[in-house]
C-alpha cells in the first residue's frame, strides 16, 4: 500500500496503521479545527499517517429533521481550510454523481457510503477524479462481494481503492463485524476498519442511532491484531451534543491512550 499516493501526508515510512479520524460531520470552523489539531498532536507523537475524516453534508437520515450539515460548501471549505492550516490530508463521503467533482476540488480522498457501494455510477464518478476512493462495505454484503466495488475502481483507470469494514447488519437493531473478512478484502486492497460504526445500533424507535461507544477498544485491538491496515474513528470533544453520531463516537480525551496502546499491539504483532 502506497500511502504516499495521498498528498501531505506524513510518517509513511512507520510501521503503524494509518487512521481516518475525525467528527461524523463538519459543524463549524472551530469545531473542526480543535478536533483536528488534538488528533494531528496525537497521531504526530505516535508516528501515525493520518487523515481528516469529516462528512461535509449527511444524506442518509432516519428523520426529516436529523441535522444534514451546515451547506455543502461551507463544509467542503472548512475541510479545505483544516487541510491548508495543518497540512494534512482529508476525507469526506459524497452521494451523487455531481458531489464527486465538486468535492474533489476540496479533499483528498473520496469515500463511498456502505448503504451506496454498490452505485457503479457513484463509485466511477469517483474513481476518474484521480483521488483515492474509501469504498465502505455494505452492511448487507459479504468480505467476497466487495472485489466487484474494487474492480469498478479499477476499471475506471484507478488503482487508488481502499475497503472500510463497518459490521454487518446483525438482526434489526445492531451490527456486527466478521474478523475473517479482514484477510480476505487485503486480497483486493489495503482495508480499513470502521470502528465506531461498527458498534452502531440502527433503527432505534426514536429514529436516532444508538451506539455502544464503550466496545470501541476491544473491536480496535482486535483490529490491529488481525493485521487491519487502517482505522477510522469518528471522535468529537463533546459526542453526547454532536449534530450526527454522538452515540458512537469516542470521546475525543480518550483518544491518545487507545492509540498509544493501538500502536503497542502493532509493535508486537509485527514481531510474529
Amino acid at each position: 500500500m502506497n500511502l504516499n499516493l495521498i498528498p501531505k501526508i506524513k510518517h509513511t515510512n512507520s510501521d503503524n496503521f494509518f487512521l481516518l479520524a475525525g467528527p461524523c460531520a463538519i459543524e463549524g470552523e472551530d469545531m473542526a479545527l480543535r478536533i483536528a489539531e488534538k488528533v494531528i498532536k496525537i497521531t504526530d507523537d505516535l508516528k501515525i499517517p493520518y487523515v481528516f475524516k469529516g462528512s461535509f453534508k449527511k444524506a442518509n437520515r432516519s428523520r426529516i429533521d436529523s441535522f444534514t450539515g451546515i451547506g455543502d460548501e461551507k463544509a467542503l471549505k472548512i475541510l479545505r481550510k483544516v487541510s491548508e492550516t495543518f497540512d494534512v490530508p482529508t476525507v469526506t463521503d459524497i452521494h451523487e454523481v455531481s458531489d464527486a467533482i465538486k468535492a474533489a476540488e476540496y479533499v483528498d480522498v473520496l469515500q463511498i457510503p456502505a448503504f451506496l457501494v454498490r452505485q457503479t455510477d457513484l463509485v466511477v464518478a469517483a474513481a476518474k477524479t484521480g483521488k483515492v476512493v474509501n469504498l465502505k462495505k455494505g452492511q448487507f454484503m459479504s468480505p467476497s462481494a466487495m472485489q466487484h466495488a474494487v474492480q469498478k475502481v479499477k476499471d475506471s483507470g484507478s488503482d487508488k481503492a481502499w475497503i472500510t469494514d463497518r459490521g454487518t447488519m446483525f438482526g434489526y437493531q445492531d451490527m456486527i463485524v466478521d474478523f475473517r473478512g479482514i484477510p480476505e478484502m487485503r486480497a483486493f486492497a489495503p482495508v480499513v476498519l470502521d470502528v465506531t460504526h461498527s458498534l452502531q445500533q440502527p433503527n432505534q424507535s426514536s429514529g436516532v442511532t444508538g451506539g455502544r461507544p464503550e466496545m470501541i477498544e476491544t473491536i480496535a485491538r482486535a483490529g490491529i491484531v488481525n493485521n487491519v491496515d487502517g482505522l477510522f474513528i469518528e471522535t468529537h470533544f463533546d459526542p453526547k451534543n454532536a449534530k450526527s453520531d454522538g452515540a458512537n463516537m469516542l470521546d475525543l480525551a480518550h483518544l491518545e491512550k487507545l492509540l498509544s496502546n493501538l500502536v503497542e499491539i502493532r509493535k508486537v504483532v509485527n514481531q510474529l
